[in-house]
């Protein structure tokens, strides 16, 4: 349980700073939450394809911990409804089904991608 409180810290980490990064050259739209999630599915699902085989503690290090620290729909969910309230409501439900859609084709794109290796 403790390599999982690790890797997930380290996983919150690199959210902050690839979020922080976005966010500051794109103000206008969460595309940071955007991003840090389509990219965590799209590498889960490339790790978990590849390491599939690995020992099930490590696999839930890397997963629950590091993934789970890294992906965040609690704050893509919560973006918009910063946007719905903001009056924003279109672009609170292209957040809502983008997020989605993107983070499953992104996973789906991460598996096949391990695939080939």
């Amino acid at each position: 349980m403790i390599a999982v409180a690790l890797a997930g810290g380290l996983g919150a980490v690199c959210r902050a700073g690839l979020d922080g990064l976005v966010r500051r050259r794109h103000p206008e739209f969460p595309w940071g939450t955007f991003a840090v999630n389509v990219l965590g599915c799209f590498l889960l699902g490339a790790a978990t394809s590849a390491f599939s085989a690995m020992d099930p503690r490590a696999l839930r290090m890397v997963t629950t911990g590091f993934f789970g620290g890294f992906t965040t729909f609690s704050t893509a969910m919560l973006d918009a409804v910063e946007l719905a309230r903001a009056g924003r409501r279109l672009a609170s439900a292209g957040l809502v089904l983008g997020t989605a859609g993107s983070s499953l084709l992104a996973f789906l794109g991460g598996t096949a991608f391990a695939s080939i290796f």
